[in-house]
């Protein structure tokens, strides 16, 4: 009967709602003048118990004008006739209230002390004010009530549980009922205060708190599951996906206060629940307004700007208006789809894309002669774990010799500052991967006492999503029903988004001086197991009953969980407190040089094993496994 109700609503609407847009100032005003005839007739009726004497009677319809002029001209007083109905709330009930107390004793002044008519009833000029303040609010209400009712009764309307029943709850219920076109019905609450347990807000009840989640979703049919604390700590939201873990029904979440503080809380603003919203910190914010000086107008060349890292430098440094940005790529196939989308997003950045190789002398030292770039963030590496395992002399030549070749060019050129990417594996390394970064940070540090460059090495952990992290391998797994693969169960890592790792990494070039290692707290590991877990159920799926999760063994040069630190490093704060500085002991220039020095023979003419010996001298926490290698 309800859902007809609201077919033949909907009908008459399409019929006649452009001519009732067209006419819609008439209609108000001659609603809104008829409610006051209305008021100012029942209060006559109320007077006199619903027989009028003749000689009031009379004097009713002979004031009735004045009624209709004096209250009338307290609404357009007021603005009462500009508001839309739809959208009725305190304040439009204050200002019908206003309105109707300031006609009341107007239309008394009129009657009583301009016309001298003394025997017309005060107590109807009371009651005309409150009757008429009480019909023009409630036609409003009325109104309002209806259009939610025809949005909660609506066929295809996705039933939504709101996690969260405080103020941004409540604006979004009231956003949801306001406006059909959200197809949004919101049909339950679940909150952890106990204060709101089994209330209503807006006629929509609280049926339980944020672990009662999946029960609720079936027990109301959700469509949909909606947090709405903008303010949730990373606790919470993570205690809100336990809770939701079953549940069919997508997550979705408001943004942050700060984005909110411009824009009110709107349906349009929610979004999907992401991995993001589940670090295990707050987000890093750092200074951007201290970059504009040191990029804009300057040349910045990037290497490996292919990559995760590399392609979001590049589109945050073009935010900064660099007089030309290079973009140094061994792969065109990344490179050129980064220069479209570059040139599409920043045509007033001069980009220039070079197809190039770190460990060719030659080519990067022509590269740096011809742009003369002013700063260079060295992103270029080799990073697969077991990859490297697997082909320690490519590690050595891309990580380690392109590292050299990279900075010896910027050292001649006289370039201001350089910057090297390195990873939280190089901290007592256990992979070739990491043990080559560790001797690339030292690489970079014996050049910043050779001339005026500022050499600078950025370390930090697993960014979510890069190429070939754990975040697309799960994904894709997930897409095709499982099972999801782990180490190991109790395997951690350290985890930021790319667009924090990039801040951090823009952060340290402006406060390197020359030979710093710059670490971010990145505040406590993840089980990586919990992050698959996570996955699925941000997937609409179960964990073990849709999706299986399979544990495989730590892979070669994998370890349980990742270091910021040695034992022998000093940690030291900066003016960033989200930044700290690792103090050590830089390996023996001597050795080092020498090495470096024969590298290119021993990549040649050693074999592996003779090749992570000589790694392990050179880092001794380094403990290599020599063997399943090949050359």
């Amino acid at each position: 009967m309800k859902h007809i109700a609201a077919q033949l609503f909907h009908a008459i609407a399409r019929r006649y709602g452009q001519l009732l847009l067209d006419y819609r100032s008439l209609v108000v005003i001659g609603t809104q003048l008829t409610l006051i005839v209305a008021a100012n007739l029942t209060a006559f009726a109320l007077r006199f118990d619903g027989d009028v004497p003749p000689q009031y009677r009379l004097m009713m319809w002979k004031h009735l004008p004045v009624v209709l002029l004096v209250f009338g001209s307290g609404l357009w007083v007021f603005g009462i006739q500009r508001g839309l109905w739809r959208y009725v709330g305190l304040h439009d009930l204050g200002r019908i209230l206003w309105a109707s107390l300031a006609g009341a004793t107007v239309f008394y002044g009129v009657t009583h002390l301009l016309l001298g008519n003394t025997g017309y009833p005060r107590s109807v000029i009371i009651l005309t004010g409150v009757l008429s303040g009480l019909y023009l609010a409630g036609i409003r209400l009325a109104v309002r009530w209806f259009r939610e009712w025809l949005q909660i009764i609506g066929p295809t309307a996705r039933r939504v549980l709101i996690v969260g029943a405080g103020n941004a709850g409540e604006q979004l219920v009231r956003d949801m009922l306001s406006d059909p076109d959200y197809n949004s019905r919101p049909v339950a609450f679940v909150d952890d205060d106990p204060v709101k347990r089994k209330m209503k807000i807006h006629g929509i009840s609280v049926l339980g708190t944020t672990a009662d989640i999946k029960a609720v979703a079936d027990r109301v049919g959700a469509h949909e599951i909606i947090v709405a604390i903008p303010s949730a700590p990373t606790q919470l939201k993570q205690k809100i996906l336990a809770g939701s873990e079953g549940c069919t029904a997508p997550i979705k979440i408001l943004p942050s206060v700060k984005r909110l503080l411009g824009d009110p809380v709107s349906l349009q603003q929610v979004r999907p629940m992401s991995l993001e919203d589940l670090l295990q910190r707050e987000p890093i914010q750092t200074d951007r307004q201290e970059l504009h000086p040191l990029i804009e107008g300057k040349t910045v060349l990037v290497t490996g700007a292919g990559g995760s890292i590399g392609s979001e430098l590049c589109r945050q440094i073009a935010q900064y208006r660099p007089e030309s940005l290079i973009l140094f790529e061994q792969y065109e196939n990344s490179l050129h789809a980064l220069l479209l989308e570059l040139r599409a997003a920043f045509p007033h950045v001069g980009v220039l894309p070079i197809v190039g190789d770190i460990t060719m002398s030659d080519r990067v030292s022509e590269v740096f002669r011809q742009t003369g770039p002013d700063l260079v963030f060295h992103a270029a590496a080799h990073k697969h774990v077991p990859l490297m395992e697997l082909n320690p002399k490519e590690a050595v030549r891309n990580n380690i010799l392109g590292t050299r070749v990279v900075a010896e060019a910027a050292l001649r050129t006289g370039v201001d500052r350089f910057v090297l990417i390195s990873t939280d594996k190089a901290v007592n390394p256990s992979s070739v991967m990491g043990v080559t970064k560790r001797i690339a940070e030292h690489v970079v540090q014996g050049f910043s006492h050779k001339g005026m460059t500022k050499f600078t090495v950025v370390r930090f952990g697993n960014v979510l999503g890069s190429n070939g992290s754990v975040v697309p391998l799960f994904a894709e797994q997930i897409r095709k029903g499982g099972p999801v693969t782990v180490t190991d169960p109790e395997i951690k890592r350290f985890f930021m988004t790319i667009p924090e790792a990039v801040q951090l990494v823009l952060q340290a070039s402006v406060m390197g001086q020359g030979g710093e290692v710059f670490v971010l707290d990145m505040g406590e590991q993840i089980r990586i197991a919990d992050l698959a877990r996570n996955m699925i159920v941000l997937s609409g799926l179960v964990p073990e009953k849709d999706i299986a999760i399979t544990y495989t063994g730590l892979r070669l040069g994998e370890k349980l969980y990742e270091e910021l630190f040695e034992a022998g490093e000093e940690v030291a704060s900066t003016s960033h407190p989200k930044i700290n500085r690792a103090i050590g002991t830089p390996l023996s220039a001597g050795d080092l040089d020498r090495w470096m020095e024969e590298l290119s023979d021993k990549l040649s003419g050693s074999d592996d094993d003779e090749l992570l010996q000589d790694l392990k001298r050179l880092v001794p926490s380094f403990q290599p496994m020599l063997s399943h290698r090949v050359s």
